[in-house]
C-alpha cells in the first residue's frame, strides 16, 4: 500500500531532527575535556570511579616518573583519595615541556585541533591554582601576623608565600591538562614523618637531610642533641618512620592535618656534591654497581683494575650515563629530580626551604613548629669534614670539564628543578 504525502514528509522531518540532534550531541561530547565528564567527587562522598591517566604530556624520551626510560612507565594506583584535590596532580619530568609542539604523524588540521584544544584545557584549569588540594596543611601551619614578625622574619615568610606561588604556577603550566592522579605509597616513600610535632619531612639528598633527620631525631624525643647522633644511625637506623609504612587512612590522615615541608638545592652543585661524594671516595656500593658500569660502557680501552673495582669514575663519565636513555644502570636518589622524589604538584608543601638560605629558613620552621628554643639546625658536615662544600665556584670548576652541548642536556634533564624552585641559569651560553 503506498504511503500518502504527508505520510512521507512527516517520516523525512523526523529522520532530519534525530539526525541534527546526533550530530550536535557528538559536537558537544567532542568538545568537553573527559575528566569534566566523569562524576566529581565532594567531600563526605566517595566514589569508586578511576580514570585511565593520559600520558601524552610527557616529553620525548621521559616517563611519568621522571625517569628516561624506553618505553615509558606507568605509575600504579594503590588507592584513591577520597576529595578533590585542587592542584594535586602528579608531574615528574626531566626537561622543558614544549606543549605545542607539532607532532611528526599528525597532519595539519588535527595539529592544529589538538593544539586548540590543549589551549582551552589549558584555560579551564587555571584557577585551579587558588584552590587548596585536599592533603593541604594550612590550617595546622599558624603562619604569625605581619604585625607580630620582626623586620627579617617577614622577609622570610615572604619569601615563603613566593617560592610556593612560582611552584603552584609551574605545575599549573606543564600539568594544567593532566587528571588528578591519586596518592600511592609510592609518592610518599621519601617523606619522613615525626608525629609529635606533626612534621612531614620529604628527603631530598644533598640538600641537608642528614641534619635534618637529626632534627626531626630531636623532635620526637629520640635524642637530647644532634650532636649524640651519628651518621649511620641517621641513614640505617629504623628510628623514624617513613610515610608509606602506615596504611591508607594513616597516610590521607597525616597527609592532610600534618605541616609537610622539603628543602631544596640548586640542581647542578647538588649534582657536583653527589658525585664528589659517591665516586672521588672509597665506596662500598657506588664504585660496585654505579662505577664498574659507567666505567665498562663510556671509558675506552678501561683497565682490568678499574673494571674490577669500579673505582675512577670522571665527572664527564657520569654526565654520559646520567644522560643516556638506556643507561647501563638505574637512576639513584642522590641525583634524582625533586619532582621525582617529592611530587611536589601531588603533594600541597606548606614550607618549601633552600639549602642556600639554610640556617634562615631551617630555623624560622623550627619556630613555627614551636620546636623546643634550644633546638637549631645543625651546621657541622660528618662525612669528609676536611673537605671543603660543594659551592657554585666548585661546581663552576667540575662542569668546566664538560663541552657546550653536555652543559645545556644536563640544563635540560633539571629544567623543571630550575623552573620550579626559581633557580637561575648556572651558565650564560645555556638557553
Amino acid at each position: 500500500m503506498p504511503l500518502r504525502p504527508g505520510t512521507m514528509h512527516l517520516a523525512c522531518m523526523f529522520s532530519s531532527i534525530l539526525l541534527f540532534g546526533a550530530a550536535g550531541l557528538l559536537l558537544f561530547i567532542s568538545l568537553q575535556d573527559p575528566t569534566e565528564l566523569a562524576p566529581q567527587q565532594v567531600p563526605g562522598m566517595k566514589l569508586n570511579i578511576r580514570l585511565q591517566q593520559p600520558h601524552s604530556d610527557f616529553p620525548p624520551g621521559s616517563s611519568q616518573d621522571g625517569d628516561l626510560k624506553v618505553p615509558t612507565e606507568r605509575g600504579t594506583r594503590d588507592w584513591s583519595d577520597p576529595s578533590p584535590r585542587g592542584l594535586n596532580r602528579q608531574w615528574d619530568s626531566l626537561g622543558p615541556l614544549v606543549h605545542d609542539k607539532p607532532r611528526p604523524h599528525l597532519k595539519m588540521g588535527a595539529r592544529l585541533r589538538l593544539q586548540q584544544r590543549r589551549r582551552r584545557l589549558l584555560i579551564k584549569k587555571m584557577p585551579a591554582v587558588a584552590a587548596i588540594p585536599a592533603n593541604s596543611s594550612a590550617s595546622t601551619l599558624q603562619w604569625p601576623g605581619p604585625w607580630t614578625l620582626s623586620g627579617h622574619w617577614a622577609i622570610l615568610q615572604e619569601n615563603q608565600q613566593e617560592r610556593k606561588r612560582v611552584m603552584q604556577e609551574a605545575c599549573a603550566k606543564y600539568r594544567a591538562s593532566s587528571s588528578r592522579r591519586a596518592i600511592t605509597p609510592h609518592h610518599v616513600s621519601r617523606i619522613f614523618v615525626e608525629d609529635r610535632h606533626r612534621v612531614l619531612y620529604c628527603e631530598v639528598p644533598k640538600a641537608g637531610c642528614s641534619n635534618w633527620k637529626r632534627v626531626l631525631m630531636v623532635l620526637a624525643g629520640l635524642a637530647s642533641s644532634t650532636a649524640d647522633i651519628q651518621h649511620n644511625t641517621v641513614h640505617y637506623g629504623s628510628a623514624l618512620k617513613r610515610l608509606d609504612t602506615f596504611d591508607h587512612q594513616g597516610i590521607l590522615h597525616r597527609l592532610s592535618t600534618y605541616t609537610k615541608m622539603l628543602f631544596v638545592r640548586e640542581p647542578f652543585e647538588r649534582l657536583v656534591s653527589a658525585f664528589r661524594d659517591k665516586f672521588e671516595h672509597p665506596n662500598s656500593y657506588y664504585h660496585p654497581v654505579f662505577g664498574k658500569a659507567i666505567l665498562a660502557r663510556y671509558r675506552a680501552n678501561a683497565s682490568r683494575e678499574a673494571l674490577r673495582t669500579g673505582s675512577g669514575v670522571r665527572f664527564p663519565e657520569f654526565i654520559q650515563y646520567l644522560l643516556d636513555v638506556h643507561r647501563p644502570v638505574g637512576m639513584d636518589i642522590h641525583w634524582d629530580h625533586v619532582s621525582r622524589l617529592c611530587s611536589p604538584c601531588l603533594i600541597d608543601y606548606d614550607f618549601v626551604g633552600k639549602f642556600e638560605s639554610m640556617e634562615d629558613d631551617a630555623n624560622f620552621f623550627l619556630s613555627l613548629i614551636h620546636a623546643p628554643q634550644n633546638l637549631t639546625f645543625p651546621q657541622f658536615k660528618d662525612r669528609h669534614s676536611q673537605e671543603a662544600r660543594t659551592t657554585a665556584r666548585i661546581t663552576h670548576q667540575y662542569f668546566s670539564q664538560l663541552s657546550t652541548l653536555q652543559r645545556q642536556r644536563t640544563y635540560d634533564f633539571y629544567y623543571m628543578d630550575y623552573l620550579m624552585f626559581n633557580y637561575s641559569k648556572p651558565f650564560a651560553d645555556l638557553y
